[in-house]
């Protein structure tokens, strides 16, 4: 039976500039691969030696790549290794087979969306309204799904996100601020679903996810076995569960370490 590895990317496997986290001498510093190109600009990295271990996990099992990104923002990354046979975006809205939309997954999101939780016009509405100019450079809505902001993080107000939390909570929607993005994610769109309907689809008996953000956290605890790196919104408040391990491991060298659990796991299968 297969293997289902469905991990989060970014900052659990691919890591920005800012996101590297490299503390050791600049001498001893790991050899990078750049995977994502934007606007003619490297914008995305993992060591070398993680793309080997990612290029060995797609021939072992079946990855996986699990994202909040829209599915175009997904398509510009070029991971190494075997192309993925499905890959779950927009949060679980959209589960790509051979790199297209799965029209009847899509629709049976968006109508459980419909009937669970407030519209995604009323929370924009509210981000319009309530959040502060002096510190959003950017409001954006994906693939009409839920909202985001970019912000200007060292002038964000967190009680405001706080607050924000507690409206969203009351309309059926989460908040997760991951670096300089607050996300407004409507409760039932999860990754966790997708990732089953994948392991169904495959006949995979194990699963293993990885992830570092809030909204990782239903994917963590519905796979058989998880990881979490030392950064992110997990770690920062000390998420635990059975099935799950915390990893010391930083930035750039966490998604090596992933990898390596993954495998390991995949070997002991």
């Amino acid at each position: 039976m297969p293997v289902l590895v469905a991990s989060d990317l970014d900052r659990t496997l691919i890591y920005s500039a800012a996101a590297l986290a490299l503390t050791m001498p600049d001498a001893r510093a790991p050899r990078l691969l750049c995977v994502e190109v934007h606007e003619s600009r490297p914008l995305s990295y993992m060591t070398e030696t993680a793309a080997q271990l990612l290029t060995d996990l797609g021939d072992a099992a079946v990855f996986v790549p699990t994202t909040t990104r829209t599915r175009k923002q997904y398509q510009r990354i070029n991971l190494p290794g075997p192309e993925p046979t499905y890959a779950i975006c927009a949060n679980g809205g959209h589960l790509l087979v051979d790199g297209v939309s799965d029209p009847d997954w899509h629709a049976r999101v968006t109508a459980r969306l419909a009937d669970e939780c407030a519209p995604l016009a009323e929370v924009q509405e509210h981000l319009l309204r309530a959040a502060d100019p002096v510190w959003v450079r950017k409001h954006r809505v994906a693939d009409d799904l839920f909202a985001y902001l970019v912000v200007e993080r060292e002038l964000l107000d967190e009680d405001w996100v706080k607050e924000l939390a507690v409206w969203a909570e009351n309309r059926g929607w989460t908040v997760s601020l991951q670096g300089r993005k607050i996300y407004a994610v409507p409760k039932p769109l999860t990754k966790s679903a997708a990732m089953r309907e994948v392991a169904r689809r495959t006949g995979a008996d194990l699963t293993l996810a990885a992830g570092d953000s809030l909204l990782d956290a239903d994917l963590l605890l519905a796979a058989d076995r998880g990881w979490r790196p030392g950064h992110g919104e997990l770690a920062d408040t000390g998420f635990t569960a059975p099935s799950l391990k915390a990893l010391p491991d930083r930035g750039v060298l966490a998604g090596e370490r992933i990898l390596r659990e993954f495998l390991g796991a995949v070997a002991g299968a």
